[in-house]
């Protein structure tokens, strides 16, 4: 399960061949099947096949995550009240002020049952199983951002691609320079959450 080729049909299957074939329609079960399949096959690789295990750092620069998260969440911010309040000023803050309970909910579950598994398919396990495969690392931190803008395609949305394409960059930067599952699972949710408060959840799939 170490060499390159089986790591590359691998690599091909998960990032490349599931993503693009939950663009199809067929049966809902039948995507559970193959999502749980996958990533209990990721986990059992982590723990089995890599030795991870899942423990918290010490000396995490929390300080240093901090002032850069705040900034890019500020940043953050001031594009996406601009852009909902000309493209959709009712949705702005909607979920937030008219369904509170709605929206605590959405963070709990999308924190814990949505990021957290994806920051371990797309940066713990990606990052362990193939980074010494592609030797530059820009094009690295590119691919990674490629495959888990892919792996929103489902959702049929130009714009939810470009800022998953971002994000991903964002993320992978993060991880490559903490090595921190926990701080790159943080920033992840709170820019997620942002979106879905500040009243782009529904083109990334949240109820509203």
């Amino acid at each position: 399960m170490k060499s390159i080729g089986y790591k590359l049909i691998e690599f091909f299957i998960i990032f490349i061949i599931i993503p693009i074939s939950f663009l199809f329609e067929y049966q809902v079960l039948i995507k559970l099947f193959i999502g749980v399949t996958g990533f209990l096959y990721i986990i059992y690789v982590l723990l089995k096949v890599e030795k991870n295990t899942f423990r918290i750092q010490k000396n995490i620069g929390w300080r240093q995550f901090w002032m850069h998260s705040l900034m890019k969440l500020v940043m953050l911010a001031v594009i996406t009240i601009i852009f909902v309040w000309f493209t959709d000023k009712e949705s702005l803050f909607g979920v937030l002020l008219n369904k509170p309970k709605l929206w605590l909910m959405i963070l709990f579950f999308y924190t814990f049952f949505s990021v957290y598994p994806q920051e371990l398919i797309y940066r713990i396990f990606f990052f362990q199983r193939y980074q010494h495969i592609f030797k530059n690392e820009v094009v690295f931190v590119l691919l990674n951002a490629a495959l888990f803008s892919l792996a929103h395609l489902f959702l049929k949305n130009t714009l939810v691609l470009f800022l998953t394409f971002i994000g991903g960059i964002i993320f992978a930067i993060t991880y490559k320079r903490t090595k921190s599952t926990l701080l790159v699972s943080i920033e992840h949710a709170i820019y997620g959450c942002w979106l879905f408060t500040v009243g782009m959840g529904n083109m990334l799939g949240f109820p509203s």
